[in-house]
């Protein structure tokens, strides 16, 4: 966070602020001039100050390597045969359904996902909620992918409702009005009398930020605001991952998959987050997995 410091120059006193961070083994400082007396607002001052620090990293680390990463994706995309761009779709799709549910505590395997999705053979085995689930979320995937509405309440609802009508009617799709809690996090969701105030305040912030925020960035925070916020009873991390890729494929960069495997470094970023309010925590995690997922590209 930005601090407050004092720098004489001859018989004048200034205040400024400062930033230090380390990198590469290196400690680097930003300073700004306030001038001679503290302004009412230097809480305001220093939040815009971290702001643009933060924006100057993002760009000079990140975001320049993400928009290689876009163009050499449409290059791939632009000359890769129609079925073979469907397969590959269809293996995210069935990597993606597998994934979000089984974070959510879906007994299928990713074989189990796989037969179902592909060639329709169910495990007797499994809960048949698992199956009805795990075949809601392909069929919503696939319809986000060639939705043209923007993100708005009726579309996370009209998606939530999807994901959930076949097994939990009675939260499908509606906006919770009870306190929820999240197993096994330190982070308590807002109060119900919250939630539509920040759901309001959540789609003001998006408009503003869609056309001046890296779409990375914006998908990356429209996750993390929408799962912070957890609007509905159950399946907030699911809608909010399923957006998250909404946001991408609608400006043209590569969706991302949050594997099972790797879940506990998803859930530690998200609740640092969470519980300091510090959203650049969650951030950079994710930023690193992007980046991680398509050096490839």
């Amino acid at each position: 966070m930005a601090a407050i410091r004092k720098k004489t120059v001859g018989d004048h006193t200034y205040y400024y602020l400062e930033h230090s961070f380390r990198e590469g083994g290196r400690v680097h400082k930003k300073e700004k001039i306030i001038g001679k007396i503290l302004p009412s607002n230097i809480e305001e001052l220093k939040q815009k100050f971290m702001a643009e620090f933060m924006a100057e990293i993002y760009k000079e680390k990140w975001l320049d390597k993400f928009d290689k990463i876009k163009a050499e994706f449409l290059k791939q995309k632009k000359i890769t045969p129609k079925s073979a761009r469907e397969k590959e779709i269809e293996i995210f799709a069935i990597r993606f359904t597998y994934d979000t549910n089984r974070i959510e505590g879906s007994t299928l395997t990713l074989r189990d996902t796989a037969d179902l999705l592909e060639k329709g053979i169910t495990s007797g085995k499994r809960p048949i909620n698992d199956i009805k689930e795990a075949q809601a979320h392909n069929n919503a995937f696939y319809e986000m992918l060639n939705y043209k509405k923007d993100l708005s309440l009726n579309t996370i609802l009209y998606f939530h409702k999807k994901l959930f009508e076949s097994t939990k009617a009675d939260i499908a799709g509606i906006i919770r009005v009870h306190q929820v809690a999240i197993a096994g996090s330190k982070f308590i969701p807002p109060f119900p009398a919250e939630v539509y105030p920040l759901l309001m305040e959540f789609f003001k912030w998006y408009d503003r930020s869609k056309d001046k925020m890296h779409p990375v960035q914006l998908a990356a925070l429209v996750h993390f605001k929408l799962v912070t916020i957890h609007p509905f009873a159950d399946g907030n991390g699911r809608i909010s991952r399923l957006i998250m890729n909404f946001v991408l494929h609608k400006y043209g960069f590569p969706m991302l998959n949050l594997p099972y495997e790797k879940r506990a470094g998803y859930y530690s970023a998200l609740e640092k987050s969470q519980i300091k309010k510090h959203e650049d925590i969650f951030l950079q995690w994710f930023f690193k997995r992007y980046l991680k997922e398509f050096t490839v590209y």
